[in-house]
């Protein structure tokens, strides 16, 4: 039963939270360890469902690794066992259907034949439905819902460790690698709040599968009444597993993405805005990523105030590859340095966990997404302090509030007190007396320094221009640019009008929502393709500075090797039939075209990879006109209908433009333009000529890129900037078409799109 919120509550349903539900207990999972055996014993107790919902999820998983015995369980293995032993127990695993390049290092999917096979009351599914560059991202387990689980770790490789994050763990290792210590939370909860927990991952599940999944409660149903009287009485807690806190009420709050005719979900960035406005002494921080815009403002606004609360940030010190370090983390280093110089009174800190002995390059992997306001409030989710989590990705977070409960108070101070203590390498008892001593956070985190564990302030990073942070900001995205979105800029009418199913041909007006075009396009061009092709050059310059490549691999060599390959007949060939793959999976394509002008030279470079490209395009137009058109609908989004009859009836110019500023993926787009029968012609000849600035570009970086590797002093920079000089011109004067459409369309009330 949902719960009314207090008035003196913080949480809101419909604002800042989905639920206030009643959790009979409640507890604090710190580290993987602890998760994975409180997963393993509730699981074995599980009668009816195990719904698991994550990231990532990986079959050979080790859940228990305090000695070699323990190690032997499995995941994938865990999980058909319990479903062998117990014939009404069915287990739903539900994880983001990732790009292949970003999941290089996955499982195979199991229906594919490989590796783990689950067994026939063991359901594996993938969720596809979040817009292009967002992803599933909760991390629930619920069982019977009667338990659940909900926090920042995924059942997977590389997500277990102790508290003590010991550098030599010869247990913390993937086959037979180490990987460094791995710091996150989960919380457990009990009774009614699993029970929505539970709702959520239904829920998701029939949006990603179109299956309808009953709760346990309706299964009992068809049983005995005896038989589910004894059920309900058996508890799914853990025995091993102490509760901090009981009969506590819990906020749930999501983040959804506006996708597919969804209006999205914003209550994780509401709330969190909330509990920093709420704060009076003190807030605590740990998270993986801290680069959110509008938490950043609002945490500078309070240290503004000269009595303010004291902030505190715990990060990981180093980031995951060089991409992310060029990306993320630069922009956590604008964000942090915003923090220092808005601290006017000496009461921010961003740090991270040191510990001595660690291998060089490695440091602990804080993965945490919780906080702690003051005394009162508590949170623990899968939400990252990043934009992305607060509106493109799918989140779900946890809030428990004291409202004045000692208990609870109490509850939340030890676990503050216990995350530090991990951190400095004291006990709970030495940092919770520390603090009570000193008043603050700050102060007890001085007089509690070691040398060989400690929380070091984190490094500033060197400063980099404005627009390479406009283009790094690409990687952390507030909202989504769904195909959707094409209505506003290729069509006259109103992006709320729609044709009628009956009649394709028919088109509804409404003027009164149309959208000015100085709200949709801005005052000044968009450089989306300069900023894309900028970021192809950065990240090809990161690869070769930051990588060991470096070190084997120079210039001369690499010439000659792709030349030598070029000579191989099949290899143009082969190279014209990479774009295809390239394009599904979001590969850049510039490195393609970039191999091309190396093995073949400037020209014949420039025609292998238009060619590629166009027969990329062919490919995906293929697709669309033999796809179901069910399927493209869901891979395009439910407002599909809007930009059908423009693409149709704007044909060439439309496709030029989309090619030239692309709002959607390449491949998409094609599959789109098939599904609606586009003329051919138009569609390639579109393509061709959208695509040839973005192409001509990237052959003459390939090209100077060369002539760098043989000779620096040989580079043509005239020619880099002229290039750049034309695409910024065709870029402009398409965005500047656009512009005069809706121009049009607003002044005009234009309701047929030839009119324009």
């Amino acid at each position: 039963m949902t719960l009314p919120a207090a008035p003196s509550t913080l949480l809101q349903p419909g604002r800042n939270c989905w639920r206030v539900e009643k959790a009979q207990r409640a507890a604090f999972l710190v580290d993987g360890d602890d998760y994975f055996r409180a997963f393993v014993e509730a699981a074995r107790k599980a009668k009816r469902s195990i719904l698991i919902s994550g990231w990532d999820f990986h079959s050979r998983t080790r859940l228990l690794c305090r000695d070699r015995k323990d190690c032997e369980l499995e995941l994938g293995d865990f999980l058909n066992e319990l479903a062998r032993r117990n014939r009404h127990l069915h287990i739903h695993i539900l994880i983001w259907d990732y790009p292949v390049i970003f999941g290089l290092d996955r499982e195979w999917a199991p229906f594919y034949g490989l590796g783990w096979k689950p067994y026939r009351r063991v359901h594996f599914r993938y969720d596809n439905t979040h817009p292009t560059g967002g992803s599933h991202h909760q991390k629930i387990v619920v069982i019977d819902d009667a338990v659940a689980f909900n926090g920042g770790i995924d059942l997977t490789y590389r997500r277990w460790d102790t508290n003590d994050h010991s550098p030599d763990n010869e247990y913390r290792q993937v086959k037979g690698t180490a990987y460094p210590p791995f710091h996150d939370l989960m919380m457990a909860v009990e009774g009614d709040v699993a029970r929505s927990l539970g709702d959520i991952v239904r829920e998701r599940w029939r949006k990603a599968t179109g299956e309808v999944l009953q709760p346990p409660a309706a299964q009992r149903r068809v049983f005995r009444r005896k038989a589910a009287a004894e059920e309900m009485k058996t508890s799914r807690w853990p025995q091993s597993l102490a509760a901090h806190l009981n009969d506590v009420e819990v906020g749930i709050s999501r983040t959804a993405p506006a996708v597919n005719g969804d209006p999205g979900v914003r209550e994780i960035e509401a709330l969190y805005l909330d509990m920093i406005a709420a704060a009076r002494n003190s807030i605590y921080i740990e998270n993986q990523y801290f680069t959110a815009d509008k938490v950043g403002d609002a945490l500078a606004a309070r240290l503004a105030e000269p009595d303010g609360p004291e902030i505190i940030v715990v990060l990981r010190e180093l980031s995951h590859g060089w991409l992310e370090e060029l990306t993320m983390q630069t922009l956590r280093t604008r964000l942090v340095q915003k923090l220092r110089e808005a601290d006017k009174y000496n009461r921010f800190r961003a740090c991270y966990p040191f510990i001595a002995g660690l291998k060089e390059g490695t440091c602990i992997d804080v993965h945490s997404k919780m906080i702690v306001i003051d005394d009162d409030l508590v949170r623990i989710g899968s939400a990252n302090l990043a934009n992305r989590s607060m509106g493109m990705d799918t989140e779900c977070d946890l809030t428990i509030e004291a409202r004045g409960r000692k208990d609870i108070q109490e509850q939340i101070r030890g676990l503050r007190s216990l995350l530090l203590a991990e951190h400095l390498g004291f006990e709970v008892q030495q940092v919770s007396e520390a603090i009570a001593t000193a008043g603050n956070l700050r102060d007890a985190m001085d007089r509690l320094h070691r040398e060989d564990r400690t929380l070091k302030p984190l490094n500033e990073l060197p400063q980099v221009s404005d627009t390479l942070l406009n283009v790094i900001s690409v990687a952390d995205p507030e909202k989504p640019v769904g195909l959707a979105d094409l209505a506003q800029i290729f069509s006259p009418r109103s992006p709320e009008a729609s044709m009628a199913d009956a009649n394709p041909g028919a088109f509804v007006t409404d003027r009164s929502e149309q959208i000015e075009p100085s709200e949709e396009f801005g005052a000044g061009p968009a450089w989306g393709k300069i900023a894309g092709i900028a970021l192809v050059v950065i990240a090809l310059t990161a690869l070769w500075k930051l990588t060991p490549l470096h070190v084997y691999l120079e210039g001369n060599r690499i010439m000659g090797w792709a030349r030598e390959v070029g000579q191989t007949w099949w290899v143009p060939i082969l190279t014209v039939l990479a774009f295809t793959p390239a394009s599904y999976v979001m590969f850049p394509r510039p490195l393609i075209t970039l191999f091309a002008v190396i093995a073949y030279g400037p020209i014949w470079g420039f025609v292998i990879a238009m060619t590629g490209i166009q027969v990329a395009a062919w490919s995906s137009y293929v697709a669309g006109k033999r796809l179901d058109p069910v399927t493209v609908r869901r891979m395009a989004g439910a407002k599909l209908d809007k930009i059908l009859q423009v693409l149709r009836r704007r044909g060439l110019l439309a496709m030029t433009a989309l090619r030239l500023v692309p709002l959607a993926p390449f491949a998409v787009e094609g599959v789109v333009a098939g599904a609606i029968r586009m003329r051919l012609w138009e569609f390639l000849l579109g393509t061709a000529i959208g695509i040839l600035p973005g192409t001509l570009t990237s052959t003459v970086f390939g090209d100077q890129l060369s002539t760098w590797l043989d000779d620096p002093r040989r580079i043509n920079y005239w020619a880099i900037a002229l290039v750049l000089i034309l695409l910024g011109g065709a870029t402009w004067l398409v965005r500047r078409w656009l512009l005069s459409a809706a121009s049009t369309s607003s002044r005009h009330g234009v309701s047929d799109p030839r009119a324009v």
